[in-house]
């Protein structure tokens, strides 16, 4: 008999198979324990005060969160790709801020050491982001988002020394005011280069000399997770700051640790919907019109199904475009095509959930008004939809050129 963990859809065999089975599934069982017992009665002071309370951030590092995908060896848990997002999807649960504080660890970060970075630059990361130590990731800035050409932070060689040197302006970071790293995107050629060769990955700690943040952003929803900008001012790096030592490779290791980003976006957003829905099932079965629960009216139990059969498609590819990552599979239209459906999912259903608490569902002592504003973010932030439907169709349409051409 084949044991071997197999693809949920197709049957063939998973290459990365993560953390042993069973031990995940205890820590699974454990890790929703927690959001249910411990984060979520946490939820009001986080909002109260915009800030996670110092003592669960610690025992989230106890629990290893922050080095979920850092492999075993360096002290992390190991986590192959379908586990990984399903303790995104766990933990997203509760209030989005307990994700976001080690999601750019787990995500973008680590994967970028992955795909780009040294074995020595391996050995000093890993090990840290395995111990709690918290990372950002600096693409976005204030005239350049998903467009390089647009990038103007620029890194030029030190004329004292073998490193660099950083000027620029990062902004949106996420983590970034409580931050002990960064990897910063940066132009090493003054022009545009093809595929992007204008842009290198530089691991820069947050307390070198001319790093400095700006205040927290206030923002419409997630209470409790922080982003900023950050400014580079001189900033001089050694030369093994340079992801991987080579030039002109940044930006595709931002664009493959964005696949990364994707998935935990859409695995968040999947586990937020479900979330609102629960909510929205327990408040529709105690309120009361006519006489009876308004769970008995058909109109609002449409709304309840469609949410129920949208948030049930989302896992489904969440499983599917996972275990093709852990198959090794090229899975940047999938990751795009995840992301844009289950933040365009979490969005609908968030708003079924206002219109069925009715006029509650504006007021914000009720919860339906913070998961609408919460879920806002998701179909904004590691690609908006519109710029990720423009790469999927980029690819589908290159995919046909090369199978007619």
């Amino acid at each position: 008999m084949n044991t071997e963990p197999t693809h949920p859809l197709n049957g063939d065999p998973i290459v990365n198979t993560g953390m042993d089975a069973d031990v995940f599934e205890q820590f699974a069982e454990q890790l929703t324990r927690y959001v249910r017992e411990r984060l979520i009665p946490a939820e009001p002071d986080v909002i109260a005060h915009d800030k996670i309370p110092p003592e669960i951030v610690d025992e989230m590092r106890e629990m290893g969160l922050f080095g979920l995908s850092v492999p075993e060896e360096y002290g992390g848990a190991g986590l192959n790709m379908t586990q990984y997002a399903r303790v995104v999807n766990i933990m997203s649960y509760a209030a989005p801020a307990f994700r976001s504080i080690f999601s750019i660890n787990v995500g973008m970060f680590a994967s970028a050491l992955k795909n780009g970075a040294n074995q020595a630059q391996r050995d000093e990361w890993y090990p840290k982001l395995a111990a709690g130590k918290i990372a950002c990731f600096g693409l976005t800035e204030p005239g350049s988002g998903s467009d390089s050409a647009g990038l103007q932070t620029f890194a030029k060689a030190d004329p004292d020394g073998n490193g660099w040197v950083l000027n620029g302006t990062k902004r949106y970071i996420t983590n970034a005011p409580h931050a002990d790293v960064a990897l910063i995107m940066a132009r090493t050629e003054k022009d545009n280069l093809p595929k992007n060769a204008h842009v290198s990955a530089f691991l820069v700690p947050m307390d070198s000399p001319g790093v400095s943040t700006g205040s927290p952003d206030h923002k419409m929803g997630q209470a409790g997770s922080h982003i900023s900008d950050i400014m580079l001012d001189d900033v001089k790096v050694p030369g093994d700051a340079l992801l991987g030592g080579e030039t002109g490779k940044g930006f595709r290791f931002a664009m493959q640790s964005l696949d990364n980003g994707r998935i935990s976006v859409g695995a968040a957003a999947t586990g937020y919907a479900r979330r609102a829905l629960d909510s929205a099932m327990r408040y529709a079965n105690e309120r009361k019109a006519f006489g009876e629960p308004i769970a008995n009216f058909q109109l609002i139990q449409q709304m309840l199904a469609d949410s129920e059969t949208e948030i049930y498609a989302a896992q489904c590819m969440m499983a599917d475009v996972t275990a093709r990552a852990d198959r090794g599979e090229n899975i940047l239209v999938k990751a795009a095509a995840f992301k844009v459906f289950a933040s365009e999912m979490c969005g609908r259903v968030v708003d079924r959930v206002v219109q069925v608490y009715g006029g509650a569902g504006y007021l914000a002592e009720y919860d339906a008004e913070r998961f609408y504003r919460d879920a806002r973010i998701y179909r904004i932030y590691e690609g908006t939809t519109q710029i990720l439907q423009l790469q999927i169709a980029k690819h589908m349409l290159r995919e046909w050129e090369q199978a007619h051409g």
